[in-house]
């Protein structure tokens, strides 16, 4: 297993909850090793290993650092801008796997919007 499998069912259901002109626009792609859901294009949130990957926008990025299950994605060795890890303590509930998401969904957004 190269990424978990039961948090991928876990975001798939979550997607399915979305608006449809949300949902229908959800693409899952491998990538980095893992799975990407991308939002037209854009990346939002992923799974690498038991970690969520999520994308946030640069101006939430240190209050999201904060938190306990937070850390840089270091997928390279070095940081990358604007993706962190999450672990599993920080989305064992539903509630808190959907934050996750529309934070992802944000920083797609906020990019759709700026290559406009």
């Amino acid at each position: 297993m190269a990424y978990n499998e039961d948090l991928e069912k876990r975001l798939d259901y979550a997607f399915k909850l979305f608006p449809k002109d949300i949902a229908k626009e959800i693409l899952k792609k491998k990538m980095f090793g893992g799975l990407a859901y991308l939002f037209k294009g854009k990346m939002t949130v992923g799974i690498i290993k038991e970690n969520l990957m999520v994308r946030i926008v640069a101006d939430k990025i240190d209050e999201i650092m904060k938190m306990e299950a937070v850390r840089p994605m270091d997928f390279a060795k070095r940081p990358m801008k604007e993706f962190v890890y999450v672990s599993s303590k920080g989305y064992t509930t539903e509630e808190e796997l959907q934050n996750w998401i529309e934070l992802g969904l944000e920083h797609a957004r906020k990019k759709l919007k700026n290559t406009k």
